[in-house]
């Protein structure tokens, strides 16, 4: 027996998507050409410099950041990266995560603070933020597709809309949580809105908005892989290859690839991350 209400939401999304590319295509030609400036350049820088460079300049971040094991263990990462052919692939994907995480951070955080400050955008904000969350990965290929065609711009903006909602929430989160205490005292010290968001809130809520910074980057590790569908190269386009192939060796080596690359930034996020809160410690005391 068949349900005797249809809502054509499929249909009226459809007409909606088609009406946006029929009257804003400058504007998503403008978006394209921002994005795809911005990766250019950043693709150049990794891809220019010598991977001897390349290994010892983010083996002594790690060792600044976060210490000598993780130093130790970026460096074995990095020069597996290499060893297992795919370096050029593996800058390419770095080129596209940090693409995506400049983005979603530009984007992200100016938006977490109007939802710490104003309730009712938070309101409208979270449902919105649920969805994008809970929605699967694929389906934004589709509107990527249909906005900015096939490359590695649709990819990044598909990557963007996936790896956003971890900046804003915590973000938010991060602002929120600062102690009401301190917020009154900086009222009492006649401080401005500006001078209490940007010399009080911002530097007490920095440990939980590299968090999001973290996690933003780790979601768009993932969904950059899944943009090798729509024309993103790197290490994505490995993984699309091996599949189409069935080759179990290439989709393998390209994984591994994929895993030194998010070990290594997630524990420099995470070196920054302590050292943020540290210094939070030493300046309460």
């Amino acid at each position: 027996m068949e349900f005797p209400i249809r809502i054509p939401v499929g249909r009226w999304a459809d007409l909606f998507v088609t009406w946006l590319t029929d009257h804003f295509s400058t504007v998503f030609d403008s978006i394209k050409g921002v994005v795809e400036f911005i990766l250019v350049n950043i693709n150049w820088f990794f891809q220019v410099i010598p991977w001897p460079v390349m290994l010892i300049a983010l083996t002594v971040i790690a060792w600044l950041v976060s210490g000598s094991r993780v130093a130790v263990m970026t460096f074995v990462c990095i020069f597996l990266l290499g060893a297992l052919d795919l370096w050029m692939e593996g800058m390419a994907t770095m080129a596209l995560v940090a693409t995506s995480v400049l983005v979603s951070v530009a984007l992200g955080l100016p938006t977490g603070i109007l939802a710490a400050k104003y309730k009712r955008f938070d309101t409208v904000l979270r449902p919105i933020l649920d969805g994008m969350q809970t929605i699967p990965s694929f389906v934004y290929l589709i509107p990527a597709i249909m906005f900015f065609g096939i490359g590695n711009v649709p990819g990044i903006l598909a990557t963007v809309i996936f790896a956003l909602p971890p900046m804003v929430r915590l973000t938010s989160l991060g602002i929120q949580q600062v102690e009401h205490e301190v917020v009154e005292a900086g009222h009492a010290f006649g401080c401005t809105p500006r001078q209490l968001l940007f010399k009080i809130q911002l530097p007490l809520a920095v440990p939980s908005i590299m968090a999001g910074v973290n996690q933003t980057v780790m979601m768009a590790l993932s969904m950059v892989v899944v943009a090798a569908m729509i024309g993103a190269g790197g290490l994505g386009g490995k993984i699309l290859y091996s599949i189409q192939r069935i080759d179990l060796g290439v989709g393998i080596e390209a994984g591994l690839g994929i895993l030194f690359i998010a070990m290594v930034l997630d524990r420099i996020l995470q070196g920054l991350t302590k050292k943020q809160q540290q210094a939070l410690i030493r300046n309460e005391r």
